[in-house]
């Protein structure tokens, strides 16, 4: 009898930060680790988040049992609304995560067509020929898991998002030993993050921030303190909690994200809040500055979040003021930069105080704790995940000094089938894979056509013409008239867009005089004409638009 042979499917996360998601197939069974969305790049304009395609998934949706999800970070969960809107399966993940997922499901009114599963740390899921065990480890949120994925062509380790924190804020240290133990019973391949690989050294604990809050309290007892950080980041919120409450201090917390954070992770006892510590934002007039504390999103710079709006002057209710102490708690994601730096100018003028060094840490191994893993769990196989190439291969480097060659270091990219044909790996080929984007409610529907007339649009505006014609004698009636948007200053350009108008005028003549009805053929013949003046005049290239109105 022929035997199944084990693939690993990634659909996305490889070759970028965030968007993981990954298959496991076996024989008429499917497992996926993960569900997480990118947010957009400066050149898809108007695109809210950016989803996998899980085509691939759709078409073998018979096959499919079930979500493992690693932690609660956006870049793991966020796709998750959206994907089982299309493929309602089961969902598995520990307390945290779980509460985090719900309340997505919940704004979306899918909690009833969704069964979920929580599942505590040591605790085993049987489906189908897949056996999935979840192992602690510790992250930048609590209640992250690794996963040994037992199969019958051998086992598998994904780490997820992991560090080795052996003084956890909450909650005890990674299971180192439980790593060990599975690896002396051989494991067939390991997936590690390779986020930090590049970094060498240990991270440092999360508890090492905490010290440096302590430190910044003490500085500024006379100024009100206002700190920015990740929603998600649990453990650094209970710590900066922690700060405000000893230095007799009331807590805002601001941004949406933030606000549901922190409640989900209050009501399952994640997050310890002594009593009268949290206030409200319109309680703030009630208690001197010197003695408030604001919580808030847009650490990343993002236009919208609550403190990019406190830079801006757009807040609705916190204005900035000379003196206040802003502490930048993370760092920013590769492609943010410029949009911090922005944010951070805009503070500095207002007169507030920047704090942006040594109040952060990484929830990502670096190059000692991944070696770590990797001897204790011996796998045959290395296949980094999690992050750009360049960070991939930063993973291989640390491999290859731990012995492995060429054969048994394996780099995919989005797509790739990498099948295990009696213990040996080899990609057989690819799947469908790509990015959707999410605008607005439209999933899907803007794609690189509508992001192309929008990159259109923003570099070069639009000219309308607009004709009225009679529709028994094709007689133009009215026009053509020119409208224009972001092309030209029309006050300053009157003799630009008068020539303009003649060129048309000129070119519906001869088109009226030559009897062609046809309108189709007349807005190919203005457009034309429009374009190779304004080509000839400006150097630039509209987006040109003729309108025939008939009467």
């Amino acid at each position: 009898m022929k035997k199944d042979k084990l693939r690993i499917i990634p659909l996305g996360g490889l070759e970028q930060i965030g968007m993981n998601i990954t298959a496991f197939e076996y024989g008429d069974s499917i497992i996926v680790v993960d569900c997480g969305l990118a947010f957009p790049e400066s050149d898809m304009l108007g695109v809210d988040l950016v989803i996998p395609d899980i085509s691939y998934l759709i078409e073998n949706e018979d096959k499919v049992k079930g979500i493992f999800i690693t932690h609660g970070h956006e870049d793991h969960i966020g796709a998750l609304p959206y994907v089982l809107s299309e493929l309602p399966v089961n969902i598995y993940a520990t307390r945290l995560t779980m509460g985090i997922i719900e309340h997505k499901l919940a704004e979306r009114g899918m909690m009833s067509q969704v069964r979920r599963k929580v599942v505590k740390y040591g605790q085993s899921i049987n489906i189908g020929p897949f056996r999935v065990e979840f192992i602690r480890t510790n992250h930048s949120i609590q209640d992250a898991a690794a996963f040994a994925i037992y199969t019958p062509a051998g086992t598998i380790i994904h780490t997820g998002d992991f560090k080795v924190d052996y003084t956890p804020v909450f909650g005890d240290a990674i299971d180192l030993q439980h790593f060990a133990e599975i690896g002396k019973k051989g494991v067939l391949a390991l997936m590690c993050d390779s986020t930090n690989a590049e970094r060498p050294g240990f991270t440092e604990s999360e508890k090492t921030v905490g010290a440096a809050f302590e430190a910044i309290f003490a500085e500024n007892v006379s100024h009100r303190i206002i700190i920015a950080t990740f929603a998600s980041n649990v453990d650094r919120v209970q710590q900066i909690i922690n700060s405000a409450y000893k230095h007799g201090r009331k807590v805002v917390v601001e941004g949406r994200s933030m606000v549901n954070i922190i409640n989900t992770a209050q009501e399952l006892g994640y997050l310890d809040v002594p009593a009268n510590t949290l206030i409200s934002v319109d309680e703030l007039k009630n208690y001197p500055d010197e003695k408030t504390v604001l919580i808030t999103t847009g650490s990343q710079g993002e236009s919208m979040a609550a403190l990019s709006r406190m830079a801006n002057g757009t807040h609705r209710k916190i204005a900035i003021k000379p003196d206040d102490t802003i502490i930048f708690s993370s760092h920013p994601i590769p492609g943010n930069e410029k949009d911090v730096s922005r944010v951070m100018n805009d503070l500095y003028r207002k007169g507030a105080n920047v704090i942006f060094q040594d109040v952060h840490v990484s929830g990502h191994a670096c190059q000692e704790e991944i070696k770590l893993i990797y001897s204790l769990v011996r796998p045959k196989y290395s296949i980094p995940v999690h992050g750009e190439y360049k960070h991939l291969k930063a993973q291989e480097r640390i491999a290859r000094s731990l012995g492995y060659d060429s054969e048994h270091i394996k780099i995919l990219k989005s797509g790739d089938i990498l099948e295990f044909d009696e213990g040996v790996a080899k990609v057989v080929g690819q799947v469908h894979t790509g990015a959707v984007m999410v605008d607005g409610l439209g999933v899907g529907d803007v794609g690189n056509i509508v992001l192309r007339d929008r990159q259109h649009l923003a570099e070069d505006g639009i000219i309308i013409i607009v004709i009225t014609m009679d529709s028994g004698s094709g007689q133009v009636l009215a026009g053509p008239d020119i409208v224009s948007r972001g092309f030209v200053y029309v006050k300053g350009s009157e003799d630009l867009m008068d020539s303009a108008n003649e060129v048309l005028v000129e070119k519906m003549e001869d088109l009226v005089d030559g009897g062609i009805r046809d309108w189709g053929r007349i807005k190919n013949e203005l457009k034309s004409v429009l374009s190779d003046f304004v080509w000839k005049e400006t150097q630039r290239r509209p987006m040109i638009l003729p309108i025939i109105m008939e009467v």
